[in-house]
C-alpha cells in the first residue's frame, strides 16, 4: 500500500505543473478526489481518484462580497458566520455565477453593522474597495428600514420625523419617513447612526420595537429569506 501524500504533489505528479500551479488549481476547487471538489492541498491522499476539472483556470481566487439577510437577534461574529454562511443557505435566486468555494467564507469584514434590534440585509466582504466605499460613503449612502413602532404619532410628530430632530445635538438633515402600515413606519435616511432611529422616535412619542433594513444604496434584500446569503455580482453597485 503506497504512503499517503500531499493533494498538491500527487496532482504535480499527474499533471507536471508546478507546485504553485498546482496548489492554485486546488484552492481554486478545479481537484477532486473521488468525484468530490477538495480545496485544500496539504490533503492527503493514497490511491483515490485524483482529477483536474478540463475548464481550469491558474486566476488567483479574487475575493467576494456576500449579501445575507440577518435574523433579529443574531450577533455578527465568526462563530455566528460559520454556523450561517454555509453552501445549504445559499439562496436559490443567487444569479451571479460565482463558483462556491471554502475559501470565500474566511475573513469576512461586515459592513454597516445592524444594531441590535433590527434585521435584514448586511454586507459581509473580502473585498476591501467595498468595504472602504460603504465607510467612506457612509453619509451619502441612503439605508431604508421598515420600523414597527407602538404609541400614538400626531400630524405634527410625522412631519418632525420628516425634518426637525436632532440627534448627538446636531440637527439631523431632511430624512423620507411615511406610514408603512398601521405600525410600520418606513424611514430612507444618509449617514445613519447606531441609535439614530430609536431617539427619533422617542422624540413623537413612539416605541420601537423591531427593525427591518430593506435597502443599502441600489442593493435591496429583494428574495433573501431570514438565515440566507447570496453573493453580490459583479455588475451590482451600491
Amino acid at each position: 500500500m503506497s504512503d499517503p501524500i500531499r493533494l498538491a504533489k500527487r496532482l504535480v505528479e499527474l499533471t507536471h505543473c508546478s507546485r504553485r500551479e498546482a496548489e492554485l488549481y486546488i484552492a481554486g476547487g478545479w481537484v477532486s478526489v473521488d468525484g468530490v471538489v477538495v480545496e485544500e492541498p496539504q490533503f492527503m491522499v493514497v490511491q483515490q481518484r485524483v482529477e483536474l476539472h478540463p475548464d481550469a483556470s491558474l486566476t488567483p481566487v479574487a475575493p467576494v462580497t456576500i449579501l445575507f439577510h440577518q435574523p433579529l437577534g443574531m450577533e455578527i461574529n465568526t462563530d455566528s458566520l460559520r454556523q450561517s454562511i454555509r453552501a445549504d443557505t445559499r439562496s436559490a435566486d443567487d444569479h451571479s455565477g460565482v463558483r462556491l468555494l471554502k475559501q470565500h467564507f474566511v475573513r469576512m469584514t461586515p459592513c454597516l453593522p445592524l444594531e441590535e434590534k433590527a434585521s435584514g440585509i448586511s454586507v459581509l466582504t473580502q473585498d476591501y474597495r467595498v468595504s472602504r466605499k460603504l465607510s467612506d460613503d457612509a453619509a451619502t449612502i441612503e439605508q431604508e428600514y421598515i420600523v414597527e413602532v407602538s404609541g400614538e404619532l400626531s400630524a405634527e410628530g410625522l412631519k418632525q420625523l420628516n425634518h426637525g430632530l436632532s440627534f448627538n445635538g446636531k440637527l439631523l438633515p431632511p430624512i423620507k419617513v411615511s406610514w408603512q402600515s398601521e405600525r410600520h413606519l418606513r424611514f430612507a435616511l444618509k449617514g445613519m447612526q447606531a441609535g439614530q432611529i430609536a431617539h427619533m422616535c422617542a422624540c413623537v412619542g413612539l416605541q420601537v420595537i423591531s427593525m427591518r433594513r430593506l435597502r443599502i444604496g441600489r442593493l435591496s434584500m429583494s428574495k433573501l429569506l431570514p438565515g440566507q446569503w447570496r453573493y453580490l455580482a459583479a455588475y451590482e453597485r451600491f
